[in-house]
């Protein structure tokens, strides 16, 4: 079951894209603006509306932290937001000035990659904000773009109906001709690496004009050569399906499309789950929450509606959401959102479920109404907790300041970028490798939690398909130039 809990109509134009972190959603508009809203209730930001490109802005994308967001447009540019403070960090001009109609960043946030009309596509260097290759095809336009979730190769896709699968270096690893009659319109990586003897697999969605979305089987061989395999073409929608998203845990796929309708699928079953029905013109936009069950759709009609997947698939065929991925919208963001963000930027609300999750329930009233955040929690002394607070009990006291001192060892300075931090350890990685959950973590923190953990993923809790750490070469040599800058 889904229900919709909210539509937003701050923009005076279509919706182009929208897309969530985690806390925050960005929508996009041909009105030339961003708008940025807080997950907790919905409310937009202070520095909303972002205004910064000279023409509609068609895409926009999170880094893995949230910490900022690229937009691109027909003003032949790519921008870099602060998540901060609103403000435009960079300025990516598109190699031959052609409108920019697609961007997208890598999930480990080291390489952003856009699209334009005219064919060709630039690969840039995220952290250093460089052009770091290009690549072209020729009598085309670029709408449709996703990395892989290990982040070392990306899938495009063109109106001239193919679909093509590119490394790091802009080589060509494999193009399916015709994936998509009339073109493709949309395509996105599942977020889960498969393995199995000497075959990694990886799923795409694509849509396209051809009424249809599609589910892939991208296979890489021992040989180091690809293959595409077409596993479903799922035609739930009477009419050109214009973007395609899936939820964080690769259960689900959500599509909307030219009939105004939102098609959510049990991904894994190919069976259509919910046919949503609330948007008066084209829905060109949707994106899955990444830590609770979420769906942002936009549209023609200006509108953005936000829906709950109150059940996930249960009794439909496919599987349930985890019960953990399910808050009600009082509950504000959820464990795995918190974890992302730095102490000091947790609100009253975090530092609440935090307390609960430490077993310090019984604080949590005490906090409240005593307003203490993140930054309040990290300044609590012996003193103020017994002059302030009024908690007597020295065991107590001293229970919660180990706790707190447990977070501040936690948390590295501020300054360093959060995707060059890994994600287990939070210090700044020295030999970097990607897990089968296309997360990367400090080789020797991710080997003794696979150790410890059953084999389950420290980003997403779910099981780690395969044991395969493969080094992210990559991302050592963005934290080495870091370094080397500071």
């Amino acid at each position: 079951m889904t229900s919709l809990i909210c539509t937003l109509q701050d923009h005076r134009d279509d919706v182009n894209w929208c897309a969530f972190s985690a806390s925050r959603l960005a929508t996009c508009s041909g009105d030339k603006t961003l708008r940025v809203y807080n997950t907790r209730d919905f409310s937009e930001l202070p520095f909303s509306p972002l205004s910064g490109h000279g023409y509609g802005v068609h895409c926009c994308c999170f880094s893995a932290c949230g910490q900022f967001l690229a937009s691109c447009s027909t003003d032949a540019t790519t921008l870099v937001w602060s998540m901060a403070t609103g403000e435009i960090e960079a300025v990516l001009e598109h190699p031959g000035r052609s409108p920019v109609r697609i961007c997208a960043l890598s999930p480990d946030s080291v390489h952003l990659i856009s699209g334009a009309s005219d064919g060709t596509l630039a690969l840039w260097d995220f952290p250093s904000r460089q052009l770091r290759g290009t690549g072209a095809v020729n009598e085309t336009t670029m709408v449709a773009c996703s990395f892989s979730p290990c982040s070392q190769m990306f899938v495009t896709g063109s109106t001239y109906g193919d679909l093509r699968l590119w490394d790091l270096d802009m080589n060509q690893l494999h193009v399916e001709k015709n994936a998509h009659d009339l073109g493709v319109t949309c395509c996105n990586f599942a977020p889960s690496i498969l393995s199995g003897g000497q075959i990694v697999q990886f799923r795409l969605a694509s849509c396209g004009q051809d009424s249809l979305l599609k589910i892939w089987a991208i296979n890489k061989f021992g040989s180091g050569a690809y293959k595409m395999q077409l596993l479903h073409a799922l035609s739930g929608q009477s009419a050109p399906v214009l973007t395609c998203a899936f939820s964080s845990d690769g259960q689900l796929l959500v599509s909307g499309s030219v009939d105004k309708t939102v098609a959510v699928y049990d991904a894994k079953n190919a069976v259509l789950l919910y046919t949503l029905n609330q948007h008066e013109r084209y829905v060109t936009a949707c994106s899955f929450s990444p830590t609770s069950p979420l769906i942002a759709t936009g549209s023609m009609d200006k509108t953005v509606n936000i829906w709950r997947v109150e059940d996930g698939c249960s009794g439909r065929g496919g599987k349930s959401l985890p019960e953990e991925s399910a808050p009600t919208l009082s509950e504000g963001r959820m464990s795995a959102g918190r974890s992302k963000l730095l102490v000091s930027d947790w609100s009253e609300m975090d530092v609440s479920s935090w307390l609960s999750e430490e077993g310090l329930e019984g604080l949590v009233e005490k906090f409240t109404a005593n307003n203490i955040d993140g930054t309040e929690l990290l300044s609590l002394t012996k003193e103020t907790l017994g002059s302030e607070l009024h908690i007597e009990s020295v065991g107590l006291r001293n229970k919660l300041l180990r706790k707190v001192e447990e977070l501040k060892s936690d948390s590295v300075c501020s300054g360093i970028p959060d995707e060059f931090l890994c994600p287990i350890t939070r210090e700044l990685m020295k030999e970097p490798v990607i897990a089968a959950d296309g997360y990367s973590y400090e080789r020797g923190a991710i080997e003794s939690w696979i150790n410890t953990k059953n084999r389950s993923s420290p980003m997403t809790n779910l099981p780690l398909l395969t044991t395969l750490l493969t080094p992210n070469h990559t991302l050592k040599m963005a934290i080495g130039r870091w370094k080397t800058s500071h």
